[in-house]
């Protein structure tokens, strides 16, 4: 599977659902399956670092007694 970063991260996240695709189909050998699956699994590892490093730059902005403040959006949203 293409790790090209200078593709979109949806484009490479639908070539990780194609992956998906072709196992669920039931076609694939089970050594081009398993190949597939750990491609894919290489693959979303390295969207999930891609999108934790951008869930990590972004801000919320929170409204306290001062104001607003920007407050960094792992802080305030978890979703691990």
């Amino acid at each position: 599977m293409e790790q090209d970063t200078n593709r979109s991260f949806e484009d490479r996240l639908n070539d990780v659902q194609k992956v998906i695709d072709g196992i669920e189909s039931g076609k694939l050998s089970l050594e081009d399956a398993v190949h597939s699956y750990e491609e894919g699994m290489k693959s979303l590892d390295l969207l999930d670092a891609e999108l934790q490093e951008l869930k990590r730059r972004l801000f919320v902005l929170e409204e306290t007694a001062e104001g607003m403040s920007e407050v960094p959006f792992a802080d305030n949203h978890s979703e691990t």
